[in-house]
């Protein structure tokens, strides 16, 4: 395994992985990437979503 600094872990060799949910998924590719910030849509897959910008609220909204 390797840690991308900002961004996925990546997994070479694994047959399946099992997600946080305890389902197997089997893995097609000598290597995978796995989400670590959160926010990927294909969980447990990285989507590059770490990339985008993160919505910030707005000030009023933090008055709240």
């Amino acid at each position: 395994m390797t840690e991308c600094p900002g961004g996925p872990l990546l997994v070479r060799g694994a047959d399946e992985v099992v997600g946080i949910d305890g389902e197997p998924t089997p893995v097609e590719h000598a290597v995978v990437a796995l989400c670590r910030c959160g926010r990927s849509e294909r969980l447990p897959w990285c989507d590059s979503s770490h990339r985008a910008p993160r919505k910030r609220k707005k000030k009023s909204d933090q008055q709240k």
